[in-house]
């Protein structure tokens, strides 16, 4: 699937601080997009201090496979921020578990709170890594 990447406003965007260090921080996010620096992307992605991923495959949380966290692991994070869409949903323990037994601690939560955590700990310049799914 090709993300949509748009320099537009996204509609009912959260506008998040401005000083945290780095291009790749979260600018802003709704139920349709998320902002990182000044591009709008509306597909799930894979976001870390040093890049962008847009091309990561599922897009709902039921989509997740073991695999689809290969990208992650080669990042080496020390933790992980799932946000699982507009809702919390928790994947099997067998899809995390090879992340938790690389050392990558996982925390699960909504898209929109990942993405607060996720500039909190850049802000503290933590290795952190957020995998943002959209639906």
């Amino acid at each position: 699937m090709k993300c949509n990447k748009v320099k537009r406003i996204l509609a009912g965007m959260h506008f998040a601080r401005e000083d945290i260090a780095g291009t790749f921080a979260v600018r802003a996010y709704s139920a349709t997009g998320i902002r990182v620096g000044d591009t709008d992307f509306t597909c799930s992605l894979i976001l870390s201090a040093s890049g962008v991923i847009d091309d990561w495959r599922p897009q709902h949380a039921h989509e997740l496979q073991q695999d689809d966290f290969e990208p992650v692991l080669k990042l080496g994070p020390e933790i992980l921020l799932l946000g699982t869409g507009s809702t919390l949903a928790f994947p099997s323990p067998a899809i995390t578990g090879q992340l938790l037994q690389s050392g990558i601690g996982v925390e699960v939560m909504d898209t929109a709170a990942a993405c607060r955590t996720y500039n909190i700990l850049l802000s503290e310049q933590r290795h952190v890594v957020a995998a943002l799914l959209q639906g």
